[in-house]
C-alpha cells in the first residue's frame, strides 16, 4: 500500500503545474481587414473571359482572413450555335455568367515585402444569357432561362506591400464549375484556369 501511495505522488509530482493548452492562436488576437477590386484573366469554352469584382474579408492576427468575394463576367462571349438555334437570336445571343461566396486564404510572412498566400472560394453562381446591346431578333418564350452552379475556386499567389494600408496581390486560380443546365453550356467550358489581379485596401 505505502508502495502505490509513493508511486502516486512520484506521477502527480511529474505533471506541469502550470501546464498550457496547446492551440493554433494564442493571446491576444490582432484584428485588421480589407476590401478592393479584383480583376480575372481566363476563358470560357476555350474563349478570353475577363471578370471584374471584388474581394474584402476580416483580418486575424495578419494572416488568417474570413472574408467574401463575387465576381462577374464582363465582355461579350457569344453563345454557342446550339444556344443560338435553340432561342432563335442569330449571333446576337450573349452568355452571362458571374459567382461569389465564402473566401478562406491564409497569409505567409505578412511583414516581408513579398509573401505569399493561399486561399479558397466556396460559393454559387447564376448562368443565363441576353442580348449584345444594340441588337434585336424575334427571341422566343424560351429566352431568359437560367441555371444556378456550384463554385469552387482554390489560388495561389504573391503579395507586395506597397504601403501600410495596400497591398497589391498576383496569383492564379481553377475555377470548377458543377451543376449547370443550361443550353448550349456545359460544367466543363466553364471550368478553366484564371490569372488573378487584386487590389487590397485596409488595415493589415
Amino acid at each position: 500500500m505505502k508502495n502505490l501511495v509513493l508511486l502516486s505522488i512520484v506521477m502527480i509530482s511529474a505533471i506541469p503545474l502550470h501546464a498550457r493548452e496547446q492551440t493554433l492562436i494564442g493571446g491576444p488576437i490582432d484584428n485588421g481587414g480589407f476590401g478592393g477590386p479584383v480583376v480575372k484573366f481566363s476563358q470560357i469554352d476555350n474563349r478570353f473571359a475577363l471578370f471584374v469584382g471584388g474581394y474584402g474579408g476580416w483580418l486575424i492576427n495578419h494572416s488568417f482572413t474570413i472574408g467574401g468575394g463575387g465576381f462577374g463576367l464582363a465582355n461579350n462571349i457569344r453563345g454557342s450555335r446550339a444556344a443560338q438555334v435553340y432561342y432563335g437570336t442569330g449571333d446576337n445571343l450573349k452568355l452571362q455568367f458571374g459567382y461569389g461566396g465564402l473566401m478562406l486564404d491564409y497569409i505567409g510572412e505578412p511583414n516581408s515585402l513579398i509573401h505569399y498566400n493561399v486561399s479558397t472560394l466556396i460559393g454559387a453562381g447564376g448562368v443565363n444569357y441576353s442580348y449584345i446591346e444594340n441588337a434585336s431578333w424575334p427571341y422566343n418564350d424560351n429566352f431568359g432561362d437560367a441555371t444556378s452552379c456550384f463554385v469552387f475556386e482554390p489560388s495561389a499567389g504573391a503579395a507586395l506591400n506597397v504601403a501600410r494600408f495596400f497591398r497589391i496581390d498576383a496569383g492564379a486560380s481553377y475555377r470548377l464549375v458543377r451543376g449547370t443546365d443550361l443550353v448550349g453550356i456545359s460544367d466543363s467550358q466553364l471550368s478553366d484556369f484564371a490569372v488573378n489581379l487584386t487590389f487590397k485596401f485596409g488595415k493589415f
